[in-house]
């Protein structure tokens, strides 16, 4: 029996218990089971359950009063987990994790992996549309109240390959020392090719909080309900968006750092390694969107302190070069260090993952460092990842940029291909495999939306609220300074330009007919392919082969 087939065996035989933790429901409804009397009875029922099962119970839905398997529609089942969400919610719990199986006509179960399990990146479970006569789906409902949006801050990693920023942020979330062998970059990387090759390819997200006590890590970020557990204890939280330090998957880094709404940047520089002219690239971006950064030098256990010493000096220099503060951790303290950090100043703290030396100083920085990107304003969020879940439909995965979100918002999706806007609803909200009525500007959030299918979604599109006046852009005038570039930019040049979670092909018309490596000038910039939401004082990041630099749109035309 396979795991999943055995999670709803599990659940069926203890429904048979009289009096226990799970309960039996065939669909639940908005016009039956939220009616006047009915709502408090129901969660009543499930506060009772929650009790019986010491803080946790098991809602089987799709099911008969004795356990047959009768299966509901997507549509149904979406509004079961709706109506479940508002009945834990009056009961003072959440639901936690949800899996679903398709039934076939004879009352067999096909495990169909999804359900709205959420995760660092939004909701896991990628499922296809069944084609099975119906879902049965099993939801966990844990007792408390979710953690609050107001003290929670998202740090992106950057640095060369090999310089440690998987492993140093492992040893972090876990609280483990790493073998030496970067053991503990494996609770970051999770796809095969990077377990065996020891290379990050794609974005990868870690957690981890506090309390009055100090931290609460997670004992195996592999297991969803360990990153439910430490978003429900922590009263702060830390997300961690790691990015990618191989050369060819740059693009995947600056989407990491541009496209995130990130309220730091951690920056790694190997002890053994040195300033790299990647690490140089990698600085150069995270100033250039204006992100509040420390520098994390690493593997200090296997040089000599005259190397650290060394490499340290390299380290000011290289930003001191681009008019920033150096500050020692080590000779001003954290307290300092938690003062000054800002556009100009950057912390610089000496770390080793195997021997834990430094750990305690980012432990303290982490838990005290102010929220940054909480913008005021109307709700917006750029997608950066899609999924479809079965028996939830089109989810959408991104950080909020500004504003908040709440379940059963009126939203607007787009521009689509022919640069309208589309009327969603938001079905659900996940956070770290964490279920939320609401979420506020910072947080990483997988979005459940009725009204739109998966493919139709992209990554670059935006949300934002019913009531907006939104249109496409395809062309905006900006400022821009070209940090490298073999000979000279002129008219027509065609590089990739990153903004927000845009990533998308362009032709620039500078302003004087040419821009020379260090150069800063005005120039049109208009997308090749299609158009994009895009508004003044946005910052982007630009390259091409070689060739790379930062921005600012300065004017918008729109279509």
């Amino acid at each position: 029996m396979s795991p999943d087939r055995a999670v709803l065996r599990r659940a069926l035989d203890r429904g048979e218990e009289e009096g226990g933790s799970v309960e039996f429901k065939e669909r639940l409804t908005e016009d039956l089971h939220l009616s006047e009397g009915r709502l408090e009875s129901l969660a009543a029922q499930l506060r009772h359950r929650v009790l019986s099962g010491d803080g946790e119970a098991t809602y089987v839905v799709g099911v008969t009063d004795d356990g047959g398997l009768a299966g509901i529609s997507s549509d149904e089942f979406s509004e079961s987990m709706d109506v479940l969400s508002l009945l834990a919610d009056e009961a003072g719990a959440h639901i936690e994790e949800v899996k679903t199986w398709g039934v076939d006509g004879v009352g067999s179960s096909v495990p169909q992996g999804g359900g709205t399990d959420g995760s660092a990146d939004g909701v896991t479970g990628e499922a296809n549309e069944s084609p099975l006569d119906g879902i049965v789906g099993v939801a966990t409902i844990r007792e408390g109240a979710v953690l609050e949006d107001d003290d929670h801050i998202v740090v992106g990693t950057a640095g060369h390959v090999d310089h440690g920023k998987s492993t140093l942020v492992g040893s972090l979330v876990t609280g483990e020392a790493d073998d030496g062998e970067g053991g503990t970059r494996g609770f970051l990387d999770v796809q095969p090719h990077e377990v065996e090759r020891g290379l990050s390819a794609d974005l990868s997200y870690g957690v981890y909080g506090f309390d009055e006590d100090g931290p609460i890590r997670m004992d195996n970020p592999h297991r969803k309900s360990d990153r439910a557990r430490v978003v429900e204890e922590s009263d702060r939280l830390v997300s961690f968006v790691d990015t990618v330090g191989h050369e060819p998957w740059l693009r995947t880094t600056i989407r990491g750092l541009v496209g995130q709404k990130l309220d730091y940047g951690l920056l790694t520089v190997a002890a053994d390694d040195g300033v790299t002219e990647t690490t140089r690239e990698h600085l150069g971006i995270l100033l250039a969107t204006d992100l509040p950064t420390i520098v994390a030098l690493t593997k200090v256990d296997i040089v000599s302190d005259e190397r650290v010493a060394e490499v340290e000096r390299d380290v000011e220099r290289a930003l001191r070069e681009v008019d920033k503060t150096p500050l020692r951790v080590e000779r001003h303290g954290v307290e300092t260090a938690i003062e000054e950090i800002s556009e100009t100043v950057v912390p610089v703290v000496t770390t080793s993952a195997v021997t834990q030396e430094g750990l305690l100083d980012l432990d303290a920085m982490f838990e005290a460092l102010p929220k940054t990107s909480g913008e005021v304003g109307d709700f917006r969020m750029y997608i950066d990842r899609t999924y479809n879940v079965q028996g939830v439909g089109a989810v959408a995965s991104g950080t909020i940029k500004s504003g908040e979100v709440e379940a059963g918002d009126q939203l607007l999706l787009g521009p689509m291909q022919d640069g309208a806007f589309r009327e969603v609803e938001v079905r659900s909200i996940e956070m770290h495999y964490h279920r939320v009525d609401e979420a506020k500007a910072g947080r990483i959030v997988g979005i459940a939306l009725k009204g739109v299918r998966e493919p139709d979604i992209e990554r670059g599109m935006v949300l934002l609220p019913a009531d907006a006046d939104p249109a496409g852009v395809r062309e905006f005038e900006a400022e821009v300074m070209v940090l490298n570039h073999p000979t000279r930019i002129g008219e027509g040049y065609e590089p990739v330009v990153h903004l927000e979670t845009i990533s998308e092909a362009a032709s620039f018309r500078p302003e004087g007919g040419q821009l020379l490596p260090g150069d800063a000038g005005e120039t049109t910039v208009e997308f090749k392919f299609r158009s994009y939401f895009v508004e003044e004082g946005q910052k982007f990041v630009f390259r091409e082969g070689r060739s790379k630099g930062v921005g600012t749109v300065t004017d918008v035309t729109t279509d």
